[in-house]
């Protein structure tokens, strides 16, 4: 009966609607976009950070510094 997500997806905003009322729906929304607006930019921030200590990593590995005589 239940088997698909857009018959769990139709499930949810009937839900939705009784619990918080048609006037709160476009205020969750936006937040909801926010909310994922935010979390691409953290995770594209971190993917950054990522690139760039595997470069620094990279350069260092071109370089060995072995122990000095």
């Amino acid at each position: 009966m239940f088997d698909s997500i857009d018959d769990w997806l139709i499930i949810a905003v009937v839900a939705g609607i009784l619990f918080y009322g048609s006037s709160k729906i476009p205020q969750l929304a936006h937040s909801l976009g926010r909310s994922v607006g935010e979390f691409k930019k953290g995770r594209i921030e971190v993917e950054r950070e990522i690139k760039a200590d595997q470069a620094a990593q990279g350069a260092g590995a071109a370089t060995p510094s072995g122990p000095s005589r």
